[in-house]
This record gives structure tokens, sequence and C-alpha cells, in this order.
């Protein structure tokens, strides 16, 4: 079922380098919507290198183009009396968080982050992703330097819900979202987006330092270690920012409270995998796997009006679209929640943020991230997530 809106309304406003650097991604569209996170790196560069067709580069090297052409520095924007006091101090605080990142957490934000572009409209592209109507499996493109990647992105939105159309013809379950702005990942200068500005103070510090963590780190083909890593990195962040770097009381109680729900909302999106998995397992006929798997996601949305909403102290996450819920869905959102619980021990047992940000680099290198985690915890005498590790592993492989 092709959705055009995210399945959920959202409730919220919306140095030295790490060890063991291994950026091979360089395209980054995130969400508009801030629960949903942001879609993995490749989109730009992806069109470039490969073979897809001459109109579709063409595009997307336009739209590009433009944005860089109209780019100011974010200095020279702050010292305009024509800029609005609003924009004023939302840039200021991109340019505290970036210098944040740096020094005190040991990212490496390259040139992201230095200048700003203004937008006309509020969404920058459209993104289709998919999956098969009885596999938790993304479907993927594939794209030299970047690998396989779960999505696709169209700056002209007519062509995404032809795209989206054509997926769902062929039987896939289809996810159609708005995005507002995207990030090169240290290939080009990326900008801070107007419409990333529409955020509130505390969701645009994370989006800053969760951008600055995919140029820093970020391994091949492992979007889904990759965002989610990003997203334990950006709200610890925000935190750390807003509670040590300002010491402001009330903005560091709402990110904890914003990373807590984060982790609560993860442990909904792992709980509807399991009695999927075993359904496509099951070999029922396609009409039987049909009407169950519909039950399940019925069960599920009544689990999170009952069980899930009650725990949410942020105010973000306020109901569910039952039509939206599906695979590729369901996958969209595990892409950006999985083992964050893990993340958290982890964060727990050094001394900080950028200290268990530099262990896992580390001790991932050029290897598997998951087992790097794995090993990291182990040696917290902190039990691994066995099933959490084994969904990683198999949801959304091909």
């Amino acid at each position: 079922m092709t959705s055009a809106a995210p399945p959920f309304t959202d409730g919220g406003d919306n140095g030295d380098r790490v060890h063991g650097r291994a950026v091979t991604g360089r395209m980054k569209i995130f969400d508009r919507i801030r629960f949903s996170g942001r879609l993995p790196a490749a989109f730009l560069l992806s069109m470039l290198v490969t073979g897809c067709s001459p109109e579709y580069v063409l595009r997307g090297g336009w739209e590009e183009l433009k944005i860089l052409t109209d780019m100011r520095p974010i200095e020279e924007v702050v010292a305009d009396p024509a800029t609005d006091e609003e924009t004023r101090q939302k840039l200021l605080l991109v340019r505290d968080a970036r210098v944040y990142a740096e020094r005190r957490l040991g990212l490496d934000a390259g040139t992201s982050f230095r200048n700003f572009a203004r937008l006309d409209g509020d969404t920058l592209v459209l993104v289709v992703s998919a999956a098969p109507e009885f596999e938790l499996r993304w479907k993927t493109w594939w794209f030299p330097i970047v690998g396989d990647v779960p999505y696709k992105g169209f700056f002209h939105f007519d062509d995404a819900r032809k795209e989206a159309a054509r997926l769902e013809a062929e039987g896939y379950d289809v996810y159609l979202r708005p995005s507002a702005a995207f990030s090169t990942l240290g290939w080009l200068p990326d900008p801070v987006l107007s419409t990333s500005l529409a955020e509130d103070s505390i969701g645009l510090v994370e989006t800053v330092i969760h951008e600055i963590t995919h140029t820093t780190f970020y391994p091949k083909g492992e979007a889904r270690f990759n965002e989610s890593f990003a997203n334990f990195v950006g709200w610890r962040g925000a935190i750390e920012f807003f509670c040590d770097g300002l010491a402001d009381a009330e903005r560091c109680a709402t990110a904890e409270g914003r990373w807590r729900d984060l982790r609560t909302f993860g442990e909904f999106f792992n709980s509807v995998v399991e009695p999927l998995e075993a359904l496509y397992a099951s070999g029922l006929s396609e009409t039987e796997m049909r009407a169950e798997k519909q039950e399940i996601l019925d069960e599920a949305a009544e689990r999170f009006e009952t069980e899930y909403r009650p725990r949410f102290v942020s105010g973000r996450y306020r109901s569910l679209d039952r039509a939206s819920l599906d695979n590729a869905w369901l996958l969209s959102r595990l892409l950006y929640y999985t083992r964050l619980d893990d993340f958290e021990i982890l964060y727990e047992s050094y001394p900080d943020l950028a200290s268990a940000v530099g262990a896992l680099i580390e001790a991932a290198g050029d290897g598997d991230p998951w087992q790097a985690l794995d090993a990291l915890l182990v040696a917290t005498d902190e039990p691994v997530d066995a099933g959490a590790q084994a969904r990683a592993e198999s949801a959304g492989q091909e």
C-alpha cells in the first residue's frame, strides 16, 4: 500500500578526530518528520556515478547545483540586518553545535554546516522505499561507493509517485514520504537548509550532530547500523550539549525525555518483527497470510495505544495511522531504531559520549560494526541482546 504521508502524527517541534574513521557513504537525505529520522547516505552521489537514466541524473545534479549556488556563509547571514531574529538565533545554534561536536564529542564535521541555503518550499525530495508483501526485506538499489541503499529519492514529485505506483503494481508494500534536507557527508560543503530551521532548538542540534556522525564514520553497506548509531550519537550528543555545554536545565530535561521516548518507540517497532517473521515462514497461502498479517498489524496498533503511548513523556508520538502500516513502513522505522538500548548501555560504561563513540569506531575499524558493539558490550559484562542482534542481521537483508 502506498502512503503519501508518515503513519504517525508527530506532536513535537519538530577537536581531535575519532580513530578508525571509515567514511564510505556521501549522500544523506533526512526526513522532515523528526520521529522517523533520516534516510541513508547515498542519493546525489549515487545518481552521478551509476547507470540511472540521464534525465534522473541531470535533474538531481541541477537541484544540487542550485542549492550550492544559492548558499551563503552562516556568519554572513547572521550579520545581515535583513535576517529575522529567529533565523539568526537558530543559525548561531547550528554553529555552536558544530563546534561542540568537533571539540567535545571528537567528531569530524569537515566543511559541513558552515553555510546556509534558503529553499522555496518545505520539502526538498520525495523518497520511495519498498518491501515484498510477505518478507521483512528491503527492496534495495545498488550504487557504487555506498553499496545497497533501501530507498530512491526524487526532486520531482510526480516521478516519485510514478515509481511508487510501479512498485506497488509489482506487489511491493510501498512507502512514499517527504524529506526536507540533505547532506553530502563531506563530498561538498553541505549547507544547513531553511527547511531544517523549522525544527525547535533541540531537534536542530540533534540533526547537526547526527549528520556529523555520518561524516565521521559510515561503514559501507551498513544502513541500519549507520542510522541507528547516528540516532544514538545525535540524541546523546544533544543531551550533553544542553546539559553540559549550555547548562540549560529545561532543554536538557526535554532532550533526555525525547531520547527515552525514542528508545521506547524502537522497542515497539521491534516487537512487531517476530510475529511477522513467523507468519512469513509459516507456509500459509497468500490469502491466509494477507489476512493474518493485517491482524498482526492491527494488534500492534492497539498495543501502541494501550501499552506504549502512556509511557511517552515528550508528547512527540500521539497516534498511528493504521491504514499505513505494512512491511515498508516497518522497515523504514527499524532503519533508525535498532539496538538503541545497547548503544545506551555502551554509553553508560564510558566516562562520556566521546569515549564511547571513539571506542566503538576503533573496535569496528573496517569490520562488522555490530560485532564490534557486541564485543564492547561483553567487555562491560552486560548481556548482549541476542534477539536484537539476530533481527539486525536478518531483517532487511536481500
